[in-house]
């Protein structure tokens, strides 16, 4: 069953599992890369990626990517949106921190940024998300 936009919206606020995917050019499939992300019900995605990376210059080029969140328990659910970059940014440090939080238990949070300090320039992508997919398929243990 499709999700309220409101039930989507807290779906994506949560720390999910989660795919980005942009257009892979050069008659290729799209690049797709598990990839953590951050969102506020209501406001806009954003992700942390290499200044250099592979991911960037095709989300530059495309100027908008797609992103499904999703979940196997307690139900099967799973929230994709997709829209345009709003702008691109240098990484902070309070991102990092903000990133690394909400997907890390708290104790690990201060080792993880002292290792990820060697990937090299990172920068943030801010999308506003245009299009909505969701699904919540049930219980899948009682089939």
């Amino acid at each position: 069953m499709p999700l309220t936009s409101v039930e989507r919206e807290e779906f994506l606020a949560q720390p999910q599992l989660a795919s980005l995917a942009v257009d892979g050019f050069d008659g290729r499939g799209p690049l797709t890369v598990p990839i953590w992300y951050q969102y506020n019900p209501g406001g806009e995605l954003w992700v942390i990626t290499g200044a250099e990376s592979r991911k960037l210059t095709h989300i530059r080029a495309a100027g908008r990517f797609s992103l499904v969140a999703q979940r196997l328990e307690p139900t099967v659910r799973y929230v994709s949106v997709e829209g345009p970059v709003t702008r691109i940014e240098p990484m902070t440090d309070e991102h990092s921190r903000e990133m690394a939080a909400r997907f890390l238990p708290a104790e690990n949070v201060a080792g993880y940024l002292r290792v990820s300090a060697q990937f090299g320039e990172q920068v943030v992508v801010f999308m506003r998300p245009e299009h909505w997919l969701s699904a919540d398929m049930g219980d899948t243990s009682q089939l």
